[in-house]
């Protein structure tokens, strides 16, 4: 697909009608003791239909503000079932569409949607280990994380009460998934990198302190993996990122500026790092944009 189609894809694209999830938390049938019971047994539900439905319950676990019933039993099932195949494809269906639902619903406390596009990197790792999607699925697939990822304005992270958020560093993990399907074609994989490189300098100055820099270059690492551009083309990918630092004057003078600052070094020191301890040509491709643009930032 032409660049061009895929981001008017991105902005147009409608999202599945989702099967409708129930609204509590336990879902209907089950209490925190069983949920509690259900994790010590490692999530093994031998009855398919009931684990395929207790699956689609879960979806509702994940906006809420306890963190052991969001990420400690809703997450974790989710993603053990999905790891181990338990859950056939009409079923990955029903979870990617009432997902999609929920990162279009109401932010509410800030969990949802966070959590949505986690659960959502395990449905495309999913499709990656074994494809059962179409080639339009996916495509819609790919212009949701973008536009997520894209869209990201909370940037919590962790709260010793309320667990993680996260939000960027979920799309980031959605976006890296992505990357490693030898299906996403080159234009989707521009749009990936292009939506990685708006929030690894957030315009709102806000300063990662959880890790949000090495899980956004996790999806730029692996998609120069995938051999889709030359050294001249990254370098003049990262030649354009020291200006979203903004106003040259503002230097060392803004608080804003400097928050992009701290943000973007980590970015690329990440990205360095990774590229120059590895022997994998596609990778060291990297190293000449990653140290301009850091020389660039003295």
């Amino acid at each position: 697909m032409r660049a061009a189609a895929y981001w008017l894809l991105l902005f147009a694209a409608p999202g599945y009608a989702a099967a409708a999830t129930p609204a509590t938390c336990p879902p209907p049938g089950w209490d925190r003791a069983a949920l509690d019971s259900l994790k010590r047994d490692e999530f093994a539900l031998v009855d398919a239909a009931r684990r395929e439905a207790l699956a689609q319950g879960l979806l509702a676990c994940l906006a809420d503000p306890d963190p052991t019933l969001r990420d400690g039993i809703a997450y974790e099932a989710l993603s053990a079932w999905m790891r181990k195949g338990a859950l056939p494809a009409p079923a990955l269906r029903g979870l990617r569409d009432a997902l999609y639902t929920r990162l279009d619903g109401a932010e509410g406390e800030g969990y949802a949607q966070p959590f949505a596009a986690l659960v959502l990197a395990e449905v495309a790792r999913t499709d990656r280990v074994a494809a059962w999607m179409s080639a339009e699925e996916r495509t819609t697939m790919v212009a949701r994380a973008v536009r997520y990822e894209t869209s990201v304005r909370d940037y919590r992270g962790y709260d010793a009460r309320t667990g993680w958020r996260h939000g960027v560093a979920h799309g980031a993990d959605w976006l890296m998934q992505l990357t490693l399907n030898p299906a996403v074609d080159e234009a989707q994989l521009v749009a990936i990198v292009d939506a990685v490189a708006a929030q690894a300098v957030p315009e709102s100055g806000h300063a990662y302190v959880f890790g949000e820099p090495e899980r956004l270059a996790a999806p730029v690492l692996y998609a120069a993996r995938r051999g889709f551009r030359d050294e001249a083309q990254w370098t003049a990918w990262f030649a354009a990122l020291p200006a979203r630092l903004g106003d040259a004057k503002q230097a060392y003078r803004d608080p804003v500026w400097l928050a992009r600052r701290h943000d973007l070094l980590a970015f690329l020191q990440a990205i360095y790092v990774s590229a120059d301890v590895s022997d994998d040509a596609r990778l060291r491709v990297l190293l000449p944009g990653a140290t301009a643009a850091l020389k660039a930032m003295r």
